[in-house]
């Protein structure tokens, strides 16, 4: 049945005559447009504290954390959960993320995906999620059929959902146990939900993971001592923690993250 409500990230655009204007002007719009993205998530602030502070305790019991979502938003939930390992360190089966379509549409589009109210809980139960475990669901529109779908079949079986949504009063928002409603307005190029609202998804995403790895101890003072040291670029950052973090010369702290593999069990060593 379609959707005749229309949407705050399907209303038109505050700029017209797009085609009109040179490169600098469509720039400076789209600037203008994005400097009100972080105004719009602090207002979400009370309620992403409220998310995090719930998944700690089911983090520490071994829960992990996942996202669905469809297009951009799923992408983004991808992209956030795939950050999880080589950052923090932590099996890349904690902090999960799923979209509509599967694997294929992180690149390619598959139509009509994200209509399927069934096929999220279907996900799901691959990673056999379970009353430990917290759902995240993401639409900019707030209607996505299948983020719906799984928020409906988590909440009958016992488990903490979250929406992440740009329109306020949506079915999402109704529906998860905790809301998170990003209210951007419009977007720049009318209904492009992968500008000011997939911003504002990104860095409510960063927030939470970011919060959920320092309050579970994955963070020592502000640097990444769990890191994965997979190149030589974090080799070497690994390398100055050590020197910061217990006096040692460049030589002496390179040696010693080798032996150890990583930052935070070379400092463990020393104690």
């Amino acid at each position: 049945m379609a959707d005749k409500h229309l949407k705050i990230t399907e209303r038109p655009s505050l700029y017209d005559k797009l085609e009109q204007m040179d490169t600098l002007d469509i720039i400076t719009s789209i600037n203008n447009e994005d400097k009100k993205v972080a105004d719009a998530v602090e207002l979400v602030l009370p309620q992403i504290s409220k998310l995090v502070d719930a998944l700690v305790p089911r983090f520490e019991k071994g829960g992990r954390l996942f996202y669905i979502g469809a297009g951009t938003s799923g992408r983004l939930g991808i992209l956030d959960a795939s950050e999880i390992p080589p950052t923090f360190g932590l099996p890349h089966d904690r902090v999960i993320g799923l979209i509509a379509g599967g694997d294929v549409a992180i690149r390619k589009a598959v139509e009509f995906a994200e209509d399927d109210t069934k096929q999220a809980w279907k996900d799901l139960q691959e990673y056999n999620i379970n009353s430990n475990d917290v759902l995240v669901g993401i639409a900019a529109s707030g209607t996505t059929p299948y983020v719906l779908g799984g928020i409906e079949d988590a909440k009958k079986h016992g488990i903490l959902t979250a929406g992440i949504t740009n329109n306020p009063g949506s079915p999402l928002a109704v529906e998860s146990d905790i809301v998170m409603e990003i209210v951007v307005g419009p977007e720049f190029l009318t209904g492009s939900t992968r500008m000011k609202s997939g911003t504002s998804q990104k860095m409510v995403l960063n927030m939470i993971s970011t919060a959920l790895m320092i309050r579970i101890g994955r963070v020592k003072g502000n640097k990444m001592v769990n890191m994965q040291l997979s190149n030589n670029k974090l080799v070497n950052r690994g390398t100055r923690y050590l020197m910061e973090e217990l006096g040692l010369d460049y030589d002496e702290a390179e040696k010693m993250l080798k032996k150890y593999g990583s930052v935070r069990r070379a400092i463990d060593a020393q104690k």
